[in-house]
């Protein structure tokens, strides 16, 4: 039984009668086990399955848990616990209250958002600063979501960034017209998922006798009020405040911080019998962390007690050394590929890391930067799919327009808009069957000069500049064309886009689904677009080579997706799998290449921390833009304690292509691991300058 499998302190947390339990579990202390352990002692006493809530950071990790319960239970038991993500959780509440919901990614929404913020002028008002892109207000009004729980976003904008208080009613009102869009279409991102699914729970019984939290560290403030709103009649926290790495995304350190002001009658655990990481590594770890205040005093007892590596240090001369070095080094170790991680803070040094391994032929995976399933051109053939699945989802219509030279993503709102209206509510009536009485499908905007609403519509184009391009006879019929602003580029667009869907209907099989879009041409003109653009030069050329190698490993990726797609019978089935499981799924074999962020759970035997320099490891930037140095220390702390054996720290000194000379970082002098001299001194008062 799992119960029986646990050390002292992991069975008192296990089988405690508090009602509120925190534990602190450092890295590799075992709070998989615990958790395991604390479902065993809650079926033990009668709990009915169905009335645990299990809240984790992934979905794999929800699943690794629930599989090792079905273990000693069985599957039939272990499937009633719900348990997943906070979004996955939430996301299944409310589709129980409204079929309807369609849950869009980031990307998909930032270009909804992009759409309402083109429409916007800000020139009339004189500012002397400039005001944020759509993009980066997205990002603004995302963690005002996840972080403020009472102002106005107008109000919050005035009192957090001040200098953009002259924009605050125009930035407010591009965020009320984004949320009555996504309102008209069903739409809810990650945020939504958890503001409504707090609102069911303000007002619904859930049914939980316990919700247990893991990784409750990376806990931001709407989570923490979701967790508030259930008022679980028992609650079970597993966490480490030196592991709270995600302050980018709203995580809250204080959450688990004050845990035991909250409930002053809760039990705090803390385990301390590592199991993972030799005595050396874990005293460097340990020294490190320590420079940061201590919320819960903890020491933690090293159980492996054989023979180890001290870590070692590789200190370069040159930026390029280093990484070439270090794939040299890799291609000598006894060390099973699998078993080697690299780890990176910034992905300029995992790019140098990749060129070194892939030339002394050693095979790597990426994990951290832009995988298989967030690249381009993988997207536009998920994005084509699930317009044939749901031609009511304007994102992937918008999404795909955007390719369309000189289509910005209001345009393509504009056409999918047009289409509606030409085919009653559905875009592909309006396509193939437009209702042709309707001279002008485009809708008139109202002006309002004080929030930057300005009409730049012109009057309706003739589709008599399009006879020569060669287009089916019904389609120049079509009252689409007369958008004043389509050129010929895009109104071949169009048409290709109305040859494939014609194409397409019908079809069942998702293989030859995504095998006609890829050789459609549409297609081909997105992959043309996509390499030119990754192939274009400095000066403006394009380097063709690099372009036919682009096109060439685009081509690859379609092989894999259709290659992916054979399994499934069914259109729902597989973009599920695509779509919102594709983060689940692992691509490549090799050497294993991780951010810190996306490092944070996993184990390995051999570790390399590279680019372990001041100002890129203490990323400096990233500090001053909101991050801390406390913040940095932890994110070092868990990398060093991925390392299960043999952990090298490495630095460079030079730079010879940017001609920057670096000094090592700072976390190297705490470790002891190069010696405190002026270089180091100068470091620590120019930061306690710009602290003052």
């Amino acid at each position: 039984m799992p119960l029986s499998r646990l050390n002292e302190e992991q069975y008192a947390a296990a089988t405690s009668k508090e009602l509120q339990n925190l534990i602190i579990a450092s890295a590799g202390t075992g709070k998989t086990s615990t958790i395991v352990g604390r479902i065993a002692h809650l079926l033990g006493q009668g709990v009915e399955p169905s009335q645990i809530l299990l809240l984790t950071f992934t979905n794999k990790a929800a699943a690794e848990m629930v599989s090792r319960v079905a273990d000693f239970f069985g599957k039939d038991v272990a499937s009633k616990i719900d348990a997943g993500t906070f979004h996955a959780v939430s996301y299944r509440w409310l589709k129980k209250h409204d079929k309807k919901v369609v849950l869009k990614q980031q990307r998909e929404l930032k270009t909804l958002f992009r759409s309402v913020f083109e429409k916007r002028s800000f020139g009339h008002i004189g500012a002397e600063i400039t005001p944020y892109g759509g993009n980066y207000l997205y990002d603004v009004y995302s963690f005002y979501q996840n972080t403020e729980l009472n102002a106005h976003f107008e109000d919050w904008i005035k009192s957090k960034y001040p200098e953009h208080e002259l924009f605050a009613m125009i930035y407010a009102d591009i965020v009320d017209e984004f949320e009555a869009l996504k309102k008209e279409y069903g739409f809810v991102n990650f945020n939504d998922l958890l503001l409504n699914f707090r609102d069911i729970c303000k007002t619904k019984e859930l049914g939980y006798k316990e919700v247990l939290v893991d990784e409750y560290q990376d806990t931001n403030a709407l989570q923490g009020t979701l967790i508030d709103a259930m008022n679980p009649p028992s609650l079970f926290c597993v966490g480490d405040y030196d592991q709270s790495i995600y302050a980018f995304n709203g995580a809250d350190i204080s959450i688990i911080g004050t845990f035991s002001t909250k409930f002053p009658s809760a039990k705090v655990h803390t385990l301390t019998k590592n199991y993972r990481s030799t005595v050396p590594i874990l005293s460097l770890a340990s020294k490190v962390i320590e420079h940061n205040e201590r919320i819960y005093p903890k020491k933690l007892e090293v159980t492996r007690l054989h023979d180890s590596h001290a870590p070692r240090l590789l200190a370069y001369d040159e930026l390029f050394d280093q990484y070439h070095d270090i794939a040299f080094k890799i291609s000598n170790t006894q060390t099973p590929r699998e078993e080697i991680a690299v780890i990176f803070r910034n992905n300029s040094s995992a790019d140098g890391i990749e060129v070194g391994l892939r030339e002394l032929g050693i095979a790597c995976k990426r994990k951290g930067g832009t995988s298989f399933f967030d690249s381009r051109e993988v997207k536009a053939v998920l994005d084509f799919y699930t317009l044939l699945v749901n031609e009511s989802d304007m994102m992937a219509f918008i999404h795909l327009f955007e390719f369309a030279r000189g289509v910005g993503s209001a345009m393509a709102k504009e056409l999918y808009i047009a289409l509606k209206m030409l085919g009653h509510g559905r875009i592909f009536y309006g396509l193939y069957a437009p209702d042709e009485s309707m001279s002008n499908p485009f809708e008139k905007r109202k002006l309002n000069q004080q929030l930057g609403l300005f009409d730049d519509f012109l009057e309706l184009g003739s589709v008599g500049k399009f006879a020569k391009c060669g287009f089916e006879d019904k389609f120049m019929k079509n009252p689409i064309l007369k958008h004043p602003k389509l050129t010929k580029e895009n109104a071949t667009f169009l048409h290709d886009f109305y040859l494939l869907y014609r194409d397409l209907k019908g079809v069942k099989e998702p293989r030859v689904i995504v095998q006609k879009i890829a050789q459609s041409e549409i297609y081909k003109y997105i992959s043309e677009q996509l390499s030119s653009k990754r192939a274009l030069l400095k000066d403006g050329t394009i380097d063709e080579k690099q372009k036919a190698e682009s096109l060439s490993r685009i081509a690859r990726k379609m092989v894999l997706l259709e290659e992916l797609s054979k399994p499934y019978s069914e259109h729902e089935r597989f973009l599920n799998a695509m779509i919102l499981g594709s983060s689940d799924l692992t691509q490549g074999e090799g050497v294993n290449l991780l951010s810190v962020h996306a490092s944070k759970g996993l184990e390995y035997k051999e570790v390399y921390i590279v680019d372990l320099m001041d100002g890129r490891f203490p990323n400096r930037k990233l500090m001053h833009r909101g991050g801390s140095l406390d913040e940095e220390r932890r994110l070092f702390y868990v990398a060093v304690t991925r390392a299960k054996d043999i952990l090298y720290l490495s630095y460079a000194k030079y730079d010879k292509i940017k001609k920057l000379n670096f000094v090592a970082s700072q976390f190297l002098y705490e470790a002891s691991l190069v010696e405190k001299d002026e270089a180091y001194r100068a470091m620590v008062l120019k930061e306690e300058d710009k602290e003052e």
